[in-house]
């Protein structure tokens, strides 16, 4: 039966989403159709892949590794982001025209510089920042550094190691409650603690660096002033040169309601955010955004792909708490939905450097989206649950984020495991459709937060 219905899927997902109107860019480029390989396995990639698929320029969708949601719509590989070797085969051996990256590894790894300086692979477009502009995300004393000498507000900031550990006590005795600790490189998105009491504080800065809490992540740590504000997501897609503003989200990291608890990947998203009225916009787009375009020409950072911009309205002046340098997972599910422009032509522009030619659509609609996680998640949890009701969604969109097939079965296969996304007139009727098509959904242990969008109420 799931596989009667992914062939139906597939039916309608074309015949109702494929544009009749002329892809002007694309005719100027002399491209009809082309490969994509595209790198990931979560809810992000499954959202790049749905809208993808959409596209007449795609004639052939490749997802490494992917996940059962992917296996739907597109062709699955076993093969790891990370293995540029294996990458490098399969891209010469389907004359793969693109490659679009979902997560930060393989960007901060330096797939671009990989292809570009591949007399084999040069010509195919990566869709992702080069090495040294991953570093925005891959270190945040980069991104710090970065923020400080192209004037883009920030909180107030030192970075230690285990050698000065002492001093990081020392500063944190400066601080007001509560501290901020961020581990220096990838963390999964777990590496940064909040903490209440300064001895609490300091404990964990020793635990960070002298006992590698987190790895060689937080071999390095910085310490951050903490800024009391509202927290949102602004997404950028640049070729480099030029941009545009992707649709706003905004995310919820605790496990809890009423965000308590543990940090998570994300446990939902809502787009639009509905207190991001034009003048704070405008402040955004001219004391954040353009900067940070500007500033990639000013240090020679070659940057054709995403910036997730973190930020914190603190009285109606956004800071940057830290930027990503690939779309934000679960707000994927919610910003990609509202695109109304061919997706893979955005990117065909980014690959160019002809994004100042292509004309934005958004759809004027909410988009929300809902995670479905597994039981113990942050934490412990067990994997290869079986997931039904699939088929009984209606009005909403399902992607799958950690899940697998099994024997024809869709079963959990991560921690995050579905994201329900659905569209309304404002948030609280999408919302009200993900939860309604949360109840027909079951698998052993599923746990998820009832109050996604409740504080925007």
């Amino acid at each position: 039966m799931y596989h009667l219905l992914v062939a139906l899927g597939k039916f309608l997902l074309f015949n109702c989403f494929l544009s009749s109107k002329p892809i002007i860019f694309a005719r100027q480029l002399k491209t009809t159709h082309m490969t994509i390989l595209l790198l990931g396995s979560g809810g992000r990639e499954h959202a790049f892949a749905w809208k993808m698929v959409q596209s007449p320029l795609c004639e052939k969708l490749f997802v490494a590794p992917g996940n059962a949601g992917t296996a739907a719509i597109a062709t699955n590989l076993a093969m790891s982001p990370t293995d540029f070797e294996a990458i490098k085969a399969f891209a010469i051996q389907e004359n793969v025209g693109m490659v679009v990256v979902g997560p930060e590894d393989p960007l901060v790894k330096g797939i671009y510089d990989f292809f570009l300086n591949d007399p084999a692979l040069h010509h195919i477009p990566v869709i992702g920042p080069s090495k040294i502009g991953a570093q925005l995300e891959g270190s945040k004393e980069f991104a710090k550094e970065f923020l400080i000498k192209h004037n883009i507000p920030t909180a107030a900031y030192d970075s230690f190691t285990a050698e000065t550990v002492e001093q990081g006590c020392e500063f944190l005795e400066t601080l007001q409650p509560p501290y901020v600790l961020k581990a220096d490189g990838l963390a999964a998105g777990k590496g940064v603690l909040i903490i209440q009491d300064l001895a609490e504080a300091k404990e964990e800065l020793r635990n960070m660096l002298v006992h590698q809490k987190f790895g060689v992540a937080s071999s390095k740590v910085v310490i951050e002033e903490f800024l009391d504000g509202i927290e949102l997501s602004c997404f950028v897609l640049t070729d480099g040169k030029s941009y545009k503003i992707l649709p706003t989200a905004k995310d919820y990291k605790r496990i809890g309601e009423g965000d308590t608890g543990l940090n998570t990947g994300g446990m939902g998203a809502v787009s639009p955010v509905p207190y991001v009225d034009a003048v704070l916009m405008e402040k955004i787009e001219t004391r954040i955004v353009k900067p940070t375009i500007d500033g990639f020409q000013k240090d020679g950072i070659a940057y054709k792909g995403f910036v997730f911009i973190g930020l914190i309205n603190v009285n109606n002046e956004p800071i940057v708490i830290e930027y990503n340098v690939r779309m934000g997972d679960p707000e994927t599910e919610v910003v990609i939905p509202r695109l109304k422009t061919d997706l893979v032509e955005l990117f065909l522009a980014v690959a160019n450097e002809k994004l100042d030619e292509i004309n934005l659509e958004i759809d004027p609609r909410s988009a929300t989206t809902v995670m479905l996680v597994s039981g113990g998640y942050p934490e412990d949890f067990e994997k290869g649950k079986v997931i039904t009701g699939l088929e009984n969604v209606q009005d909403s969109i399902v992607f799958h984020a950690g899940t697998k097939l099994d024997q024809g079965a869709v079963v959990s296969n991560g921690g995050r495991v579905l994201a329900i996304t659905s569209y309304g007139n404002d948030f609280q009727e999408a919302i009200k459709k993900s939860y309604q098509n949360i109840d027909k959904l079951h698998f052993d242990k599923m746990f998820f937060r009832k109050d996604i969008g409740n504080d925007l109420k």
